[in-house]
């Protein structure tokens, strides 16, 4: 057996993440956040570090690091004060309300996590495309690395995402999207 066969996850799992992934990304683009919340844990890091660029000697530092400046840091009290504003038509930046896109690929369970098998890591890539009104247009594509933990009840939960964007310059009006 090869390397490369030895990671491969069992088959149900994969598509269990998989499918998962997918309804949250569901969730996000029809606007129902308050469920989408719910698939996090309580003990949630939701993270999105800054990224520079450098050169190939240092690019081992262009992604920034905990406690540094980031795009967000939420934990589950400050996702929640997120979601509510969504709902209360205040957030200026969502009137009238972005219509977005997630596009979730190239999902790898990257494995159980050495004695505690109830919790699994997980990269994915994505691409977010948005549209705000008659003109405004942004796209972001990156990966992320998630942290699932089976609950109790046997579903799914979110226990840390960390996004990574592609772009070290973010060219949108404001970062009002969840990822």
């Amino acid at each position: 057996m090869t390397a490369m066969a030895e990671t491969v996850p069992d088959q149900g799992l994969q598509y269990e993440i998989e499918q998962f992934l997918y309804r949250e990304a569901r969730l996000l683009d029809s606007w129902k956040w308050l469920e989408w919340l719910e698939l996090f844990e309580d003990d949630i890091r939701y993270w999105c570090p800054l990224r520079t660029n450098r050169p190939r000697r240092e690019i081992a530092k262009e992604r920034g690091r905990y406690g540094e400046l980031s795009h967000f840091d939420d934990d589950r009290q400050s996702l929640q004060v997120r979601v509510d504003r969504l709902g209360t038509g205040m957030a200026w930046a969502e009137e009238p309300p972005s219509r977005t896109r997630h596009l979730i690929t190239n999902v790898m369970v990257d494995g159980v996590l050495p004695g505690v098998p109830a919790e699994f890591d997980v990269t994915s890539n994505f691409l977010l495309y948005r549209t705000n009104s008659e003109t405004s247009t942004d796209v972001w594509a990156g990966c992320r690395s998630d942290r699932l933990r089976r609950r109790e009840n046997g579903s799914l939960g979110i226990a840390r995402r960390t996004i990574i964007l592609d772009q070290a310059v973010l060219t949108g009006k404001n970062l009002s999207v969840m990822f």
